[in-house]
């Protein structure tokens, strides 16, 4: 899953994305709601962590702005404020979760795996698509009752299609995902970690969509 955080504590913003990077999660940082808005316009992700009190504002109105807009995308806000009142005023403005600062990174994590389950309706952690069992928790796959080694890539390409079974992934999602804004990328990364997928899954496992991108094929020979 790809994530949007929202926070101007630098020496924060760093803890967390390094934390979640190392549980497979492509994390892209900025520091103002103008920068919001527009990496929504132009990029996915799976959520936003979002800094309640930002120096350009507060994200109340922020977090309004995109539900109006019809932005669904998932949102979870960061506060120092330990306040009722304030944790209402952010779920009623849209927000769907919120973590009091300071907090455990595992905390976070795992607020943001229930994220998208409800999100993707999913009643748990485990995928389950074309034969293909993954954890999102320990990160186990199994394929035809043996367990399947992933590169970090791989499992973050896997994971994506599989929680959008039969559904195009544009290349610039994918590369986005694995490799981030600043990424340093082959022209043809992508297609190396798809056909060692392939490779592994059976070649008719992911589908490519000539033009437009890739898609699992939940019922595949």
């Amino acid at each position: 899953m790809r994530i949007l955080l929202v926070e101007d504590d630098l020496l924060l913003a760093d803890g967390i994305r390094t934390a979640l990077q190392r549980l497979h999660y492509q994390t892209e940082h900025c520091t103002r709601g103008a920068e919001l808005v527009s990496a929504l316009k132009t990029s996915e992700f799976g959520a936003v962590v979002l800094d309640l009190g930002l120096s350009d504002g507060s994200s109340l109105p922020l977090i309004e702005q995109l539900r109006r807009a019809g932005q669904t995308v998932p949102i979870l806000v960061l506060t120092a404020l330990d306040d009722i009142d304030i944790k209402l005023q952010a779920l009623n403005a849209g927000a769907d979760d919120y973590l009091c600062k300071p907090f455990d990174l595992r905390e976070l994590e795992v607020r943001l795996r229930v994220l998208a389950r409800r999100h993707q309706d999913r009643t748990d952690d485990e995928l389950n698509v074309a034969g293909i069992r993954l954890n999102l928790v320990n990160q186990r796959c199994q394929f035809a009752g043996r367990d399947v080694t992933l590169t970090n890539r791989e499992y973050i390409l896997l994971r994506e299609f599989m929680q959008h079974p039969d559904k195009i992934r544009s290349r610039q999602l994918l590369e986005e995902l694995c490799y981030g804004w600043d990424g340093d990328i082959d022209s043809n990364a992508t297609e190396v970690h798809i056909h060692n997928l392939r490779k592994k899954f059976g070649s008719s496992f992911v589908k490519t969509v000539r033009g437009v991108g890739y898609m699992l094929v939940s019922q595949h020979d």
